[in-house]
């Protein structure tokens, strides 16, 4: 960890919403005058995607069904380890870019699903902010949690988390519903061996829970909206961050306190909860980083 040059990671996986988290993030940066060194988790693949599909394939065929973009075969979690060191000690590190769409890869000259070439940060960045799949992974050789001094988890109950994902890739990418039962399931071994132990490493978690039935995902024919649910939030250590329950409970309407480091509020308050709790540790860490 760094107090001269903090570094903030937003860990979850796909279909997760962490957008919603990053966005919070934006309104901070604006409001406190920050200039953060933006880090996407996506730009740690291994491979890019036309590579994926090939790798995927040389998987399957030597028996492998569980090959994914959550696992360490598929990225550089070494390489997402030295950037934070990095970062940590000198305030600067290297980054690339994975163009997702045509309009993300056009002013490279690139095709959706690349990557630009790595490059050194502008300098003079306030912080690092990495929002991606692996902000706090752990593994026999790599420890990248070790240099986050603000570990976010953004992890809905599991049935959400699916059905949110099936409506984002059958809307947005348009696959099959067969197509996105079977990437879950071949995900599924290196989400509970890389993804989920991260949310016990995590200093705040913010996981929503649904108050309709999502019992069946598969079958689901809307996502729950933010009014028909609750989201939890959990701090791993109340008192290092300062963070002041009866504040939070008496300006979010609704909210309550269901165990002694865990305020639950309305699905609706979500960003505003973010907000409420994230703006003064931030303005926290850069008072540090100045003195």
């Amino acid at each position: 960890m760094s107090q001269k040059h903090p570094i903030v990671a937003v860990t979850g996986s796909s279909g997760a919403g962490t957008s919603t988290v990053k966005v919070a993030f934006e309104h901070i940066f604006r409001r406190e005058s920050l200039t953060p060194c933006i880090i996407e988790g996506d730009s740690y693949h291994r491979f890019n995607r036309a590579e994926m599909k090939v790798e995927m394939q040389k998987a399957t065929d030597a028996g492998n069904n569980h090959f994914s973009h959550f696992g360490p075969e598929a990225n550089v979690f070494d390489k997402l380890e030295e950037t934070f060191k990095q970062y940590g000690e000198t305030g600067s590190c290297k980054r690339r870019y994975y163009l997702h769409n045509e309009a993300e890869a056009k002013p490279y000259g690139l095709q959706p699903g690349e990557f630009t070439d790595w490059e050194e940060v502008p300098p003079g960045s306030d912080l690092l902010f990495y929002e991606g799949l692996h902000g706090g992974v752990v593994t026999d050789t790599v420890n990248v949690a070790q240099y986050v001094d603000l570990l976010i988890g953004v992890v809905p109950i599991v049935n959400l988390e699916w059905i949110q994902k099936i409506f984002r890739d059958a809307g947005e990418r348009g696959y099959s519903a067969e197509a996105i039962v079977d990437t879950i399931l071949r995900r599924m071994p290196d989400y509970v061996n890389y993804l989920t132990p991260q949310f016990s490493r995590t200093h705040i978690n913010f996981q929503r829970v649904p108050t309709v039935d999502t019992s069946n995902p598969f079958i689901a024919r809307d996502i729950p909206t933010p009014d028909e649910s609750f989201v939890v939030i959990r701090f791993s250590d109340p008192a290092r961050f300062g963070v002041d329950f009866p504040y939070l409970l008496n300006m979010i309407p609704h909210s309550f306190m269901s165990r002694r480091n865990t305020i639950v509020v309305p699905g609706g308050k979500m960003g505003y909860a973010m907000e409420l709790i994230l703006t003064p540790i931030i303005h926290e860490m850069v008072a540090r980083k100045k003195s």
